[in-house]
């Protein structure tokens, strides 16, 4: 692969993965827009690697907790710890599901321009309308398994290119009353077990392949991957401890504006 689209495939995915913008939407529109033909199984698994590694980097202490819940779950004990847990795994259970059985129309029927326009511009203003109507009163630790089940049923409307998977679950816990930052924080939680179950399909549409190598280039791109997806994620927490999602929001509708006038206008 030309090492120059290694280099910018690999840094948008990781820019792009964890602010709400939509990464797919952009790997979607950034080979369209440059006529570059598709990066392969093999650099999809590398990018995703580089992200999951990154969040898991970040939100170690997070992870550490988790790790104690499941220790006492084990032991029959409850705890916070736990319930991090168990919150974690029941918002990722429909996006699992709906992931596996509507891969192939995804594939066939939801990566057109048009729809990445419109669903860039629609679940921005959402999520713009979230952060003004919701409540800044509930932390990670506060939320209740029926919020967790309700943030992982939005978060099933990420597999539509365009939408942002953090942007809709982020969009979706502020209308809960979650704080910025920790809407946030359980958006990037939600990633782990979403990224590696992403990557665990990839991984398997490659063994069937039979077409699987593991050379430099994949190693390269999941190094720029976690560089850039480390970088997003601390400068997107800094940045909502102090203030809003409307930058996010107006570069949504700006970007979206500009794909609908190159489709419709040429």
């Amino acid at each position: 692969m030309v090492l120059y689209h290694l280099f910018v495939l690999a840094l948008v995915q990781g820019f792009t993965e964890f602010l709400p913008i939509s990464s797919s939407g952009h790997l979607v529109l950034t080979g369209k827009l440059l006529g570059w033909s598709d990066q392969g199984l093999a650099i999809d698994v590398a990018v995703h690697l580089g992200t999951l590694l990154a969040v898991m980097l970040y939100f170690w202490r997070d992870l550490w907790m988790m790790m104690v819940g499941i220790g006492k779950l084990c032991i029959g004990r409850t705890g916070v710890e736990t319930r991090m847990l168990i919150n974690v795994i029941v918002a990722t259970i429909p996006v699992v599901i709906a992931g596996y059985l509507l891969q192939d129309t995804i594939e066939a029927h939801l990566r057109d321009v048009r729809l990445i326009a419109w669903a860039t511009i629609g679940f921005g203003v959402l999520l713009w309308i979230a952060d003004k109507v919701g409540l800044t009163v509930w932390r990670v630790e506060h939320l209740t398994l029926k919020s967790a089940f309700l943030i992982g049923c939005a978060q099933v409307l990420a597999l539509i290119p365009g939408t942002s998977r953090s942007g809709i679950t982020m969009t979706a816990a502020r209308f809960l009353g979650m704080e910025r930052s920790d809407s946030a924080r359980f958006s990037m939680l939600m990633s782990i077990p979403t990224i590696a179950a992403a990557g665990m399909l990839i991984v398997l549409e490659i063994m069937q392949s039979d077409n699987v190598s593991l050379e430099h280039d994949m190693i390269l791109a999941a190094a720029l991957a976690f560089v850039a997806g480390f970088l997003s994620i601390f400068a997107l927490m800094a940045w909502l401890k102090r203030a809003t999602y409307t930058p996010f929001v107006l570069y949504r509708i700006l970007l979206g504006g500009g794909l609908l006038a190159w489709v419709y206008l040429g």
